[in-house]
């Protein structure tokens, strides 16, 4: 490609690109925008308050507990009428969830009841009442001038990414909760007047340890990610909340998802309004006129995720150059799928059902994996999971980062190679079903049957992706259960990867529909997704090595410690795909019905292969 007229045709993207947007799509996106970030904002400072007042308490004005409840939003403070709990009890239906009775003799607590037993909610609110009375104490404490007083023990708490830490990190933390009891009512006791509220709290729980709460990330501090040392008293110090890195790490992929909707209708309005047709006859090839047209959008997605870095820098967080490398498959990936679609829409509307389907399972395939960010090495099949760790803080090495990015590229690399084998006059401007026009993006790559060794090579990164999202999803079940799963899994996604190729070739007339042509396509076809297989070694040496689900998905054998396991389970699978690649070729020699009774023949042979076999092996 040529980089002058790729970039002049960049720039005549981005002028018309820009101008094609009306003041009303303008003002939905900015709406759009300001919308998203509110509701970030909202959900970063603590959320909406949905549960104010939603428990009522019976407590005198003059009460020690009354200013507790106050305080407290979820707390409905009610004027007291002693009838209700004249003979001992409170039930249901007298205006109360629970009832503070102060006497001589000391403070009651009563909980609503029905049939003689405190209802689901007044157990709620009796929690709800014990942990603002432990706030209020930890409040009046951090008045006292004397702090040693206030606080005689103090923990400092460092935490570290769970893979580079040892079982002492589990157990310091253990201790630092222990440590919590007893520093909690100490200091309880020891604060004077009005602190021993935590006292009458007893009876439903006033523990002082404050579990079951869990923290909200504090703006103020600028430790939006929970990462740094934590220091104060016992009772004071919660774990991080991982899912906040999450949360924030979502501004990466949201920008791609308003940028896919521009240029999928770009891409679109070059076949529907006929604007590509002058393209086609200007001295510029395909690729320069597909490349040129995204490399505006791809600009403004890596600038948009510069911003974002630079602001989470400013806030506190690790975000740095490793965060927007990580965006980079991720945005190709969204570009090129969405490239794709346009390629094989028909209009408009179809096209925003093909935009919604990808940026939903790009964003499903982006997020669940990095879940597990800090718990399981099965958090690197997404891109995302890089851009996780850098906000934490936490680092990742050189093959992690290739795990993570290297078959996002592949894919979108493959999509893009699939959508300019449309890039033709008598594909572009006809208006043809979404799957002819998959079938034919397929079989432009094809001449003759050994031209499928590479077109199904090319199919192994889209069977990588897929595989390693099943991975994600059924690991954490028992192996029981999601071994012979991901067998099912894996004999389907493999099977559709050879078979299609195959019968585009025969749909597009590539070769005769006979047996012999038929033998060989599938040779050819088991050939090729063989030699790209073996990848798959690389992809579990450097990524998954240890974890049960991807040994049965991937089949190297390096679970079982066993050499010869793995030579074996090298070479036999060469077997297995040229057979099942030739059941499904004969099968598509004669027609859609055919080929559908053939591929699952296929995935069948297959599926008894990974239950014979591998199970015995992995």
């Amino acid at each position: 490609m040529r980089p002058r007229k790729l970039l002049r045709i960049a720039r005549w993207e981005t002028t018309t690109g820009v101008g094609g947007l009306d003041r009303g799509a303008v003002a939905v996106v900015l709406a759009a925008v300001a919308f998203v970030g509110a509701v970030g904002v909202v959900g970063l400072v603590g959320g909406v308050a949905i549960e104010d007042g939603i428990y009522r308490v019976g407590v005198d004005e003059n009460s020690r507990f009354h200013a507790p409840a106050a305080e407290d939003p979820s707390l409905a403070v009610v004027e007291p009428d002693p009838a209700v709990v004249a003979d001992g009890r409170l039930e249901t239906g007298q205006g109360y969830d629970i009832y503070v009775q102060e006497t001589a003799d000391g403070t009651r607590l009563y909980l609503a009841e029905t049939g003689g037993e405190p209802t689901e909610k007044s157990r709620a609110a009796a929690t709800a009442f014990r942990e603002a009375v432990e706030a209020h104490n930890e409040r009046r404490m951090r008045l006292e001038s004397n702090e040693t007083a206030a606080f005689p023990v103090v923990v400092t708490l460092e935490f570290v990414a769970r893979d580079d830490a040892d079982g002492a990190d589990a157990d310091g933390d253990g201790d630092g909760g222990s440590g919590g009891n007893g520093g909690g009512a100490g200091d309880g006791s020891g604060s004077g007047d009005g602190d021993d509220t935590g006292g009458p709290g007893g009876p439903s729980g006033g523990t002082g340890t404050g579990d079951g709460g869990v923290g909200v990330p504090s703006l103020g501090a600028f430790d939006l990610f929970g990462t740094a040392g934590t220091a104060g008293s016992p009772s004071d110090i919660s774990p991080p909340f991982p899912f906040q890195s999450l949360v924030l790490a979502f501004v990466f992929v949201l920008p791609l998802n308003f940028l896919i909707q521009a240029y999928g209708s770009s891409m679109l309005a070059e076949r529907l309004d006929r604007r590509g047709e002058l393209l086609l006859v200007a001295p510029v090839s395909p690729a320069e006129i597909v490349f040129g047209k995204t490399l505006p959008y791809l600009a403004a997605a890596l600038g948009i995720t510069t911003v974002i870095v630079a602001g989470l820098r400013w806030l506190g967080g690790g975000a740095g150059p490793l965060s927007v490398l990580a965006v980079v498959p991720l945005a190709l990936l969204f570009l090129a799928t969405t490239f794709l679609g346009a390629m094989f829409a028909r209009s408009y509307k179809e096209l925003t059902f093909v935009s919604v389907t990808v940026s939903t399972l790009l964003t499903t395939y982006a997020f669940v994996p990095a879940v597990f960010a800090g718990t399981s090495p099965v958090a690197f099949v997404s891109p995302l999971t890089v851009a996780v760790r850098d906000l934490t803080g936490a680092g990742v090495t050189a093959g992690q980062l290739a795990f993570a990015t290297g078959p996002a590229t592949l894919v979108a690399g493959v999509c893009f190679l699939l959508g300019l084998g449309v890039y033709r006059e008598e594909d572009l401007f006809t208006q043809r079903p979404v799957h002819l026009k998959a079938l034919d993006a397929l079989a432009g790559r094809i001449r003759r049957p050994r031209s499928l060794v590479l077109v199904v090579a090319l199919m192994v990164p889209f069977v990588f992706v897929a595989e390693l999202l099943a991975v994600v999803l059924l690991f954490a079940l028992p192996v029981a259960v999601s071994v012979p799963a991901v067998f099912g899994a894996i004999a389907v996604i493999e099977e559709l990867a050879k078979g299609v190729p195959v019968y585009a070739g025969f749909v597009r007339g590539r070769y005769d529909r006979t047996l012999g042509a038929a033998v060989a396509a599938g040779s050819a076809a088991g050939v090729g997704f063989f030699l790209a297989e073996k990848l798959s070694l690389a992809v579990q040496v450097v990524g998954l090595p240890e974890v049960a689900v991807a040994d049965a998905a991937f089949q190297t054998g390096l679970g079982s410690g066993s050499l010869a396991v793995v030579a074996l389970l090298a070479v036999a699978p060469l077997l297995l795909h040229v057979v099942t690649a030739t059941v499904s070729a004969v099968g598509g020699s004669r027609g859609r019905r055919g080929f559908l009774a053939g591929l699952a023949a296929a995935a069948l042979l297959h599926l008894c292969y990974n239950v014979a076999v591998v199970s015995r092996l992995v």
